[in-house]
């Protein structure tokens, strides 16, 4: 399931809250601390607040395309160097990119920390320099590549793509995801990748977060040293408002007729903002209907009706629009979408105006404990989650606050939550029907979609 909301955390059980301290540098870079000598590794995590909702109309992808682009080299570290560097010092790197934000991280042996921060500074304060028309042409071909392998050319591949775009009206800055179109990339120039590294990939808008086995005092003084000496920008625009009203109001639809192991049945449905405790209630709400083996969707559409293979509720939280609950409904053998869609509705509506067993909500917050506390292990989930509360919601402290919360949510919360909101007039609806008449259901287990971009 997705993250708690502003979430609580103990790394063990003992309750402990984790030991958090802030630092600011005069050019704006905001610095996380959080020392844990558990183990001898240290995570680095950078947080850049750009992401696709920044993006303007005709340049989408230029958020996910900078991504690839910080890996191709810099002043000091040529083409692959950073991969190179990291994993020859024993850690591990990668990147990400969402509708919210564009993110970095290593893990590092903790002696090793130091090389991982100067590698950081080196792309942000110099990457500029190293940027040309070939590594941009090089990585706009990387970019469309994984376009066409996670989008276009797998089954079900841009249902997240459609059912966004349903979801959220033309115009709106959550309306295209982070891959872009194709038009889009091909239309990128070189100087719109420079005009948007300057923009956004500036200290003053960034949060860096440090955990594990670190010295902080030293620690600061390394960023200090690194990140210090590179300049602010202060010519970022804010992000295009964002909301919505609460409801839909009416159901949009769309059939995809494709080459498709089985029928199915997704669905967008519109919820509150995270960080909200209405946001909490619903993940609760999706956990018990949606989530697992247990679930009330999988116990009816798979196990009594047999009418389906893969029945699941799933959460994209969002900070600056309405968060998505996602259904995905694959059928079996000659299944029907009505009947898939008449089962649905029933489970839902049957929820609403029960709402959860007692049972039920021990077990969904017990099942959003156990994820939670198992991310917050390892020092590069403490990390990321540190940089997310710093960027959405202004204070990485709020990462101790957050499970209480959940913990805390009512049985009438969820009830009510679900009666507002898993309506059929709040919803965006997408159905695949296959082209040919021979429905495949066997793969069907293996075509998830993915709700984080």
């Amino acid at each position: 399931m997705a993250n708690p909301a502003p979430a609580a955390a103990s790394t063990g059980g003992s309750g402990a809250a984790i030991a958090i301290t802030e630092h600011r540098l005069a050019n704006g870079l905001r610095v996380v601390l959080s020392e844990d000598h558990l183990t001898p590794v240290a995570a680095v995590c950078l947080w850049y607040d750009v992401g696709s909702r920044h993006e303007v109309k005709g340049r989408t992808g230029l958020a996910h395309l900078f991504e690839h682009l910080m890996f191709q080299g810099s002043a000091n570290v040529s083409n692959n160097g950073h991969f190179e560097l990291v994993q020859g010092a024993g850690g591990s790197l990668n990147g990400t990119t969402s509708f919210e934000r564009t993110n970095y991280f290593e893990t590092m042996p903790a002696h090793q920390l130091e090389l991982a921060l100067w590698l950081e500074a080196d792309r942000m304060g110099s990457l500029l320099s190293a940027l040309d028309d070939t590594s941009m042409e090089n990585q706009r071909d990387v970019v469309k590549n994984e376009r066409r392998q996670r989008y276009d050319n797998v089954p079900y591949g841009t249902a997240f793509e459609k059912l966004t775009a349903l979801s959220f009206p033309d115009g709106h800055p959550y309306h295209h995801t982070p891959i872009g179109s194709m038009a889009d990339l091909d239309a990128a120039t070189l100087e719109d990748a420079r005009a948007f590294f300057r923009t956004y990939y500036a200290p003053n808008n960034a949060v860096l977060s440090v955990v594990g086995d670190i010295d902080p005092e030293q620690t600061v003084a390394w960023i200090e040293k690194y990140f210090g000496t590179i300049p602010a920008h202060d010519g970022k625009q804010p992000p295009r408002d964002g909301s919505l009203p609460d409801t839909i109001g009416a159901e949009t639809r769309e059939l995809v007729e494709e080459d498709v192991p089985s029928r199915a049945l997704m669905a967008a449905y519109r919820l509150p903002h995270d960080g909200t405790r209405e946001a909490d209630a619903a993940d609760l709400a999706l956990t018990i209907l949606g989530s697992g083996e247990s679930s009330r969707l999988y116990n009816r559409l798979v196990r009594r009706d047999r009418t389906a293979v893969v029945a699941g509720f799933g959460l994209l939280r969002l900070a600056g629009a309405p968060s998505l609950g996602w259904l995905d409904v694959k059928t079996s053998g000659e299944a029907t979408i009505a009947q898939i869609e008449s089962a649905v509705d029933e489970e839902l509506a049957r929820f609403a105006a029960e709402g959860p067993t007692a049972e039920e909500l021990e077990r969904a917050q017990a099942q959003i404990e156990r994820e939670w506390l198992d991310r917050l292990t390892t020092v590069a989930g403490r990390a990321d989650e540190l940089c997310r509360y710093a960027v959405l919601f202004g204070d990485p402290k709020l990462l101790n606050d957050a499970l209480p919360k959940v913990l805390d949510i009512t049985a009438e919360e969820v009830k009510a939550i679900a009666g507002v909101r898993l309506r059929p007039d709040n919803r965006a609806v997408l159905v695949y029907e296959p082209t040919d008449d021979t429905d495949d259901t066997a793969a069907a287990d293996d075509t998830e979609e993915e709700t984080a971009a």
